[in-house]
């Protein structure tokens, strides 16, 4: 008669196999380690079932990859909406007021329940448009964008509200019309770079020192709109 004896141990459940002296004989060295082995792995893989998961994970292969603790953060100010009131200059610029587009860009502002704090139809001379876009200078396309913005009456829009810099960037899209996306002012009556149809100041401070380039002292009116109440808490 054979006799299988079944002992488990903490932590690792461990099978062992014992075999009668009368069927010693049936049984070889080879296939007694084979059976042992065998029902072994089976027990692993029932018992598996039952552990905690944290022994689970705990005991991963060594192939398993691992976690990276270096993590890189990206800050940009610019993209980051802010909950405080702020100012942005917009333009539209010679193309978009050539097309008639200037009502449809300044709806998409007061629909957002920006405040409008001036407004003019200007004439850019040279000088002013190479002073707001200084930072250009040493770019290639620098002559052909300042006789860009020069071509034609510009619409100049001072406007304020909560987190208006970031809020008015994603109205009107990214720098390339074909990458902005549909329903950015960009992405909905734009084509391309050199004709994208409207300006944005891109940080805060560059929104007060652009409303101060384009706009003379007693041009912003200060005024508060009825429906402010719905708009802020």
């Amino acid at each position: 008669m054979e006799t299988l004896a079944v002992v488990l141990s903490n932590p690792t459940p461990r099978v062992s196999c014992f075999l009668s002296s009368s069927s010693s004989s049936s049984l070889t060295a080879r296939n007694a380690a084979r059976l042992s082995f065998s029902t072994t792995t089976a027990f692993h893989r029932r018992l598996a079932a039952f552990q905690s998961p944290s022994h689970l994970f705990s005991s991963l292969p060594s192939y398993a990859p691992k976690k990276s603790h270096k993590t890189t953060h990206i800050f940009l100010p610019h993209l980051v909406a802010s909950l405080e009131v702020e100012q942005t200059y917009i333009m539209v610029k010679p193309d978009g007021v050539q097309r008639g587009l200037v009502g449809e860009i300044i709806s998409r502002f007061e629909k957002k329940g920006f405040k409008l704090t001036g407004l003019k139809l200007f004439q850019c001379p040279k000088e002013l448009a190479e002073e707001h876009y200084k930072d250009l200078q040493s770019k290639p396309f620098f002559p052909k964008l300042i006789q860009y913005i020069t071509s034609g009456p510009v619409v100049c829009m001072a406007w304020e509200g909560v987190g208006a810099v970031a809020s008015a960037r994603k109205l009107i899209g990214a720098t390339n019309p074909l990458q902005a996306e549909p329903g950015t002012i960009r992405g909905d009556l734009a084509v391309q770079t050199g004709r994208n149809v409207v300006h944005g100041s891109d940080s805060p401070e560059n929104g007060k020192r652009e409303i101060g380039l384009w706009f003379k002292e007693g041009e912003i009116c200060d005024w508060i709109p009825v429906q402010e109440p719905w708009l802020r808490e």
